[in-house]
């Protein structure tokens, strides 16, 4: 015998508000199949905001990373160079190299051409 908590399964939805602009979570409904999920989660766009897609998906398809996955997250110590502040010291690097081309003994250096 087929019980309501068997019949409703609970959906998780998401949506674009443009074609750039990245997904984003917005609510879990119930629904009996994904059908009914689906329109479900297009009224409920329709009447409150523009978006240009949603995605219904089944929370038991919705898959986290297990505790022990979660390591292989972790960075390694040396790979500063692979994100943007690892960069930050060359620009002081490279008006010392400037500054030091032209010192003060190479420029007086260009008038003694008499």
């Amino acid at each position: 015998m087929s019980t309501e908590k068997d019949f409703y399964q609970v959906y998780e939805v998401f949506s674009k508000r443009t074609y750039k602009a990245d997904l984003q979570y917005q609510f879990s409904l119930l629904a009996p199949n994904e059908e009914m999920a689906f329109a479900m989660a297009q009224e409920n766009f329709m009447r409150r905001e523009p978006v240009v897609d949603i995605w219904v998906v089944k929370r038991e398809n919705v898959r986290k990373l297990q505790e022990d996955e979660r390591d292989s997250l972790q960075r390694l110590d040396n790979k500063d160079y692979r994100t943007a502040k690892g960069y930050g010291y060359l620009k002081k690097k490279w008006r010392e190299y400037e500054q030091g081309m032209l010192d003060e003994k190479e420029i007086l250096s260009w008038g003694d051409d008499k």
